[in-house]
């Protein structure tokens, strides 16, 4: 359909990020094409899981039969009692599928018969046999495109073989784990209320929840830079105050999974020789085609959300790395390929700071907590600038 061609030239263009267009809208109509063809001409996945299901059944019920206690005749007539509803089902959802296989096949023969003399017409053109020509294009082909039109307006909507705009959004959720309620603009209203949803898994922490999702909602409404990640944050505190819990929260939301979180413990690339791991070992070492442990995972699904933990722990060539990715929203891998930063969101934890808060904590009861908050800020402050670069902390 045309929608689908649309959706095509604009989807890819938004969330296929190592191709270019026209290839890569082509490529998921090719995908989508082959994808309903696969479902017109082959059983209904439903259908087999029903298939799989009786068979499963029948199998235990020959199982059971040789027994003759309470528990095997009571689990006998359970079976008995779903495999009737199951094959009741079975019957119908095959004579369905059936039925519109047939309605399918009918119309493809009238297509062919019309091309079969539509090549025949211009043949009689050409020779300037009108008489033949006139019967075909006033007769046999006005009969067979009125049937071809009756035929096509009989079927059902979704049984017709035509991609639509919802196959290229399942064929992108496919190649990027983008869930696909999220590729539609009807989801504003969630949006708006994402400062909620996250505070369902964080107790506390206004300000972090705040800017994590107001910096999501700038993203979604197209007022951030498109050159640099959706976000990135440095989470500062003492263990257990929800740090990672709050990346996880945001990557459930944004995927409606915490798998798709790339998470890499700063404490394993505390060496200078380990910082290589992130980009993939370079051409002739150990390890050179399985790519690097932050670039492969980015460069196979665009949109995740990364989290650096124990940032503190990582060698200062970590940073020079991690400024590329914040300031061009790409790196290049030992590959050689670029791999596109700007669909994530970069999240870093550390313990900076952690003995101030303790010493200078603002209690419940605290009548100068907001003078005490000022405080505490900047005492932290002072301990990222003596770890972190001041570049990364611009």
């Amino acid at each position: 359909s045309d929608r689908a061609v649309v959706a095509a030239a604009v989807l890819s263009n938004r969330y296929v990020a190592d191709r270019f267009l026209p290839d890569k809208a082509i490529d998921l109509m090719d995908e989508a094409s082959a994808k309903v063809k696969m479902q017109v001409t082959s059983k209904p996945a439903e259908l087999e899981r029903t298939d799989r299901r009786i068979l499963q059944l029948e199998m235990e019920r020959l199982s059971v039969g040789n027994d003759s206690d309470a528990q095997s005749l009571q689990r006998l007539e359970t079976i008995d009692k779903e495999l009737e509803t199951l094959k009741a089902n079975q019957a119908e959802a095959e004579a369905k599928w059936r039925q519109e296989r047939d309605k399918m096949n009918a119309v493809q023969e009238v297509r062919q018969k019309i091309e079969e003399l539509e090549r025949e017409l211009a043949e009689a053109e050409r020779n300037y046999d009108l008489d033949r020509a006139g019967k075909i294009k006033y007769g046999e082909l006005a009969v067979l495109l009125r049937q071809q039109e009756t035929m096509e307006q009989q079927e059902e909507a979704g049984s017709a073989e035509e991609v639509s705009e919802t196959d290229i959004q399942e064929v992108v959720s496919m190649q990027t784990g983008i869930p696909l309620e999220r590729m539609s603009m009807g989801d504003k209203q969630r949006l708006m209320n994402l400062e909620g949803e996250l505070h369902k898994r964080i107790i506390g922490q206004e300000d972090a929840v705040r800017a994590v999702a107001e910096a999501v909602q700038r993203s979604r409404y197209g007022l951030s830079d498109p050159n640099r990640p959706i976000a990135s944050f440095l989470f500062l505190g003492p263990t257990g105050v929800g740090k990672t819990e709050l990346a996880k929260a945001l990557a459930e939301w944004l995927f409606d999974t915490e798998e798709s979180i790339v998470r890499i413990d700063m404490s394993e690339y505390m060496e200078k020789f380990a910082v290589s791991r992130l980009t993939g070992a370079p051409p002739g070492y150990v390890g050179y085609e399985e790519g690097g442990q932050l670039t492969e995972p980015v460069r196979r699904r665009p949109y995740c959300v990364i989290l650096f933990d124990e940032m503190e722990k990582a060698h200062p060539d970590v940073f020079g790395l991690l400024l590329q990715v914040l300031d061009d929203g790409r790196c290049t891998d030992s590959q050689g390929r670029t791999v596109d930063f700007k669909n994530t969101v970069i999240v870093m934890t550390s313990n900076v700071g952690s003995e101030a808060i303790a010493e200078l904590g603002v209690g419940l009861d605290d009548a100068d907590a907001e003078r005490k908050e000022e405080e505490v800020a900047e005492a932290v402050r002072e301990a990222m600038a003596g770890v972190f670069r001041p570049e990364v902390l611009n």
